[in-house]
């Protein structure tokens, strides 16, 4: 009988120890890049805030994303998946635009290191949330909120003959809404180009680009979102590239902007 319970006592060390083994390896399971973007818009969104009434607010407008990459390859991985077509940085001010939010000066900057610290909140990335004070510039505050700018199609067609729009970040796409694999909205086009309309509105992406403004100087800078097709401007009978990627390229009064085959002109404030 000694054996026997011997032999019992033993199998069940071993089947609770196998068992403990397989709980680790799911909690130890390395998240896809795809998951770990997913899960960032996640953490992100709960940190928002009601204000009563029925209104939201992001209290922040600094986010440093930490990101475990422990190899070069994991990075590489990893900034095909932050940088696809619809950047990461731009999906989190959608998914706070999506919420009923207003971000209209959060920074999103991504820091990458070798393994993860004691202290993040989760095995593959933490988030470090600030709101720090507007810089001045000979003791004045920038002003963070432009006047409207109004953007015409000259080529292509659009949902509305003309925009006047107001706003720090102005999205320009094929379709008003685009959403992920999930059918999860992921971004809302401000000037939107129509779907179906076949020849030159289909070679404007559905995140083919967007203007931001500058607090600093009061103008606008156009950047590329990797279009399939490609973003300029057409100036003084040149055009010049806007490459994904960079800081964009600064626009100007008389300024065309070439969206793959279509183009827009932009009448600005002071035009």
């Amino acid at each position: 009988m000694d054996v026997l319970g011997k032999a019992r006592r033993l199998e069940s060390a071993i089947a609770a120890r196998l068992d403990q083994v397989a709980k680790g390896l799911v909690r130890s399971r390395t998240r896809e890049p795809l998951e770990i973007a997913l899960a960032i818009l996640d953490a992100v969104e709960q940190r928002i805030e009601p204000t009563g009434r029925g209104t939201r607010v992001f209290p922040f407008n600094r986010i440093e994303v930490s990101v475990a990459a422990p190899s070069r390859e994991a990075r590489g991985r990893l900034e095909a998946v932050f940088g696809g077509d619809t950047p990461l940085q731009t999906r989190i001010l959608d998914r706070l635009r999506s919420a009923g939010c207003s971000p209209v000066d959060v920074v999103v900057e991504f820091v990458y290191v070798d393994a993860a610290g004691a202290q993040w909140h989760a095995p593959e990335f933490d988030l470090q949330f600030e709101r720090l004070a507007p810089r001045k510039v000979d003791g004045a505050d920038f002003d963070l909120q432009p006047a409207a700018i109004e953007i015409r199609a000259v080529a292509g067609a659009m949902e509305r003959w003309a925009y006047s729009l107001a706003a720090p970040r102005i999205d320009i796409g094929r379709g008003a809404e685009v959403r992920d694999y999930r059918n999860r909205l992921i971004r809302t086009n401000h000037v939107v180009f129509t779907e179906g309309a076949g020849g030159v509105n289909e070679t404007v992406s559905r995140t083919h680009a967007h203007i931001a403004y500058e607090p600093p100087t009061g103008r606008f800078r156009l950047h590329d979102d990797g279009s399939e097709h490609g973003t300029g401007i057409i100036r003084g009978g040149k055009t010049i590239a806007v490459l994904r990627g960079t800081r964009g390229v600064r626009l100007q009064a008389d300024d065309e902007v070439v969206l793959g085959e279509a183009r827009v002109r932009i009448k600005f404030p002071s035009g």
